[in-house]
């Protein structure tokens, strides 16, 4: 099976491929080759934006991928976001240099000003790219395979690794945000100058940045859509519904289970640092279970085992959480909580239920 074949048998999948390139193409042209004022221009501010979806949108795939095709309902891939989120910010952070509030071209602003006098071990590296793009990788992996591995060996399932998961984000926000961690305590990692040369408040950098959230986000569909559609997928889905079935014929369940469990994680943590330069910041809210609880309410309210269902879930509820904190900034998670009940009664399969129910699916 080729890597593309799964994909010309899906259809709500090309649509969304095709509706991500155009997007990918228009969005930086209509931005950069239209003055302010046109007809024709899109915003910086909406570009960013957009992009903050896409990234929060391969955030929903990996997700749906454990919970939608394996049945793991995880409530800590917020984690995986986070970590992948500040190794990127690390990076950053290391390609400030002298240019910060204290000048030093060592140290980041937040370690002077706590009278660190060295960088700390874990902070080598940090000012090569590959280093950090390495981590972005290595970090949420290292940190699910060996959560899985205890996890999956125990036998820890339905809302029992739910709850672990869930204690897992917690502790790490608990943990990130004491100042002697070294990564910024509550305040986070900010202030960031440039990537790779590039300012990032130089238009043509942050167009860029947007065309890789696109770019990782059709690639990230386009594997998982073939890792769903294969041996391993069929496998996933049966462990899903009939787990105990597929151990008695002798699969090594939990070897499934880590593999799909890690390679998430990866996705997430890939979303996380594409989400970082583009929004200037990286803080240990980010860890926050609720935003976990979030993920997954994306995915529901798009619709599960579909993963353009994920992508659907994610636009559109990030979309409203912005209308809705701008237009009611005390009532916007009465609106995404009537969101989720709606469509929870009334849409079990999700927004996408509709077009699989029009064509018989």
């Amino acid at each position: 099976m080729s890597l593309l074949k799964p994909i010309y048998t899906d259809k709500p999948g090309m649509i969304l491929l095709t509706v991500l390139t155009a997007t990918a193409v228009i969005v930086p042209v209509f931005n950069l080759a239209f003055p302010e004022g046109h007809a024709l221009h899109i915003s910086t501010f909406t570009m960013t934006l957009i992009g903050k979806y896409l990234c929060y949108a391969l955030l929903a795939i990996a997700v749906d991928l454990v919970w939608g095709y394996l049945g793991i309902l995880s409530l800590g891939h917020g984690a995986f976001f986070a970590l992948g989120g500040y190794a990127m910010g690390m990076y950053l952070m290391r390609q400030i240099g002298d240019r910060g509030v204290y000048g030093n071209p060592i140290l980041p602003d937040f370690m002077v000003f706590l009278n660190w006098h060295e960088l700390p071990w874990f902070w080598h590296g940090f000012n090569w790219f590959w280093f950090a793009m390495l981590m972005v990788i290595l970090v949420p992996a290292a940190l699910a395979f060996v959560f899985g591995w205890f996890a999956f060996s125990s036998r820890v399932t339905g809302v029992y690794l739910s709850i672990i998961t869930q204690a897992m984000t917690y502790a790490l926000w608990l943990a990130f945000f004491r100042n002697e961690m070294g990564f910024g305590g509550n305040n986070g990692l900010t202030d960031f100058k440039d990537i790779l040369g590039f300012s990032l408040q130089n238009d043509t950098t942050k167009a860029g940045l947007f065309l890789a959230s696109a770019i990782a986000l059709g690639l990230g569909y386009v594997i998982c859509r073939y890792i769903t559609q294969s041996k391993l997928g069929k496998v996933s889905t049966a462990i899903r519904d009939q787990e105990s079935r597929v151990r008695f014929i002798g699969y090594k369940v939990q070897n499934f289970k880590l593999f799909i469990f890690t390679f998430s994680a990866i996705l997430a943590g890939i979303a996380g640092a594409l989400y970082v330069p583009q929004v200037g910041i990286i803080n240990p809210t980010e860890f926050s279970p609720l935003n976990s609880i979030e993920i997954v309410i994306w995915v529901a309210v798009g619709g599960r085992a579909t993963l353009y269902g994920a992508v659907t879930g994610a636009l559109v509820v990030n979309y409203a959480k912005s209308y809705l904190t701008a237009a009611f900034p005390d009532a916007w998670l009465f609106g995404l909580g009537a969101l989720f009940i709606l469509v929870t009664l009334f849409l079990p399969r999700g927004i996408t239920g509709l077009l699989r129910k029009k064509e018989g699916q």
